[in-house]
């Protein structure tokens, strides 16, 4: 029996996953950090006016609470040939298979989605203000940057995840929309 397929979903994926998932699990992976540090110019932003979307920064001594989903067994190449085509669409995200620990305390490998540092839409290091003034007036492909923050934020939440970041972003762009 060939080993299951995990994915680790720390934004979108959590609320929005898009393949068939046999079960989902609160997880923590350890050595990276959520974060607004990848320019969007697809789903959330244009080339002309560019979003922000969540990556997984790497951060000695931090950590990140996501989900892990564990791939309906029979789907995995048809849920990586739409992961590669959602994820991979401009290659500043790198595929990575990673350590998680689930809520369970079970160990698992991972697929997961973590920027690329040195490619053009890295942006690491930008202050909350930054990124709330940018959040608040983008709008790509699949939607306004807000809707994508708050979405995240709220579904974090739901889960009993908490993110101070985005919980502050949520406010300061609510604040800058008036």
């Amino acid at each position: 029996m060939s080993q299951p397929l995990w994915v680790f979903g720390y934004g979108s994926l959590i609320w929005d996953p898009g393949f068939a998932v046999a079960e989902a699990q609160v997880a923590r992976l350890i050595g990276w950090r959520r974060s607004f540090c990848m320019r969007s110019v697809h789903h959330r932003g244009t080339p002309e006016r560019m979003g922000l979307v969540l990556a997984l920064d790497r951060a000695p001594g931090a950590f990140c609470d996501g989900v892990a989903f564990r791939v309906t067994p029979g789907a995995e190449a048809e849920t990586l040939a739409t992961l590669r085509a959602r994820e991979l669409i401009s290659s500043a995200y790198l595929e990575d298979w990673l350590a998680l620990r689930t809520k369970d305390d079970r160990d698992v490998t991972a697929l997961a989605y973590v920027i690329d540092p040195y490619h053009t839409q890295y942006c690491g290091g930008l202050s909350l203000e930054e990124q709330a003034g940018i959040i608040a007036h983008a709008v790509g492909g699949r939607g306004t940057n807000r809707a994508y923050l708050e979405a995240t934020a709220a579904h974090l939440a739901d889960l009993g995840i908490a993110d101070a970041d985005l919980d502050a972003l949520v406010i300061r762009v609510a604040q800058l929309l008036g």
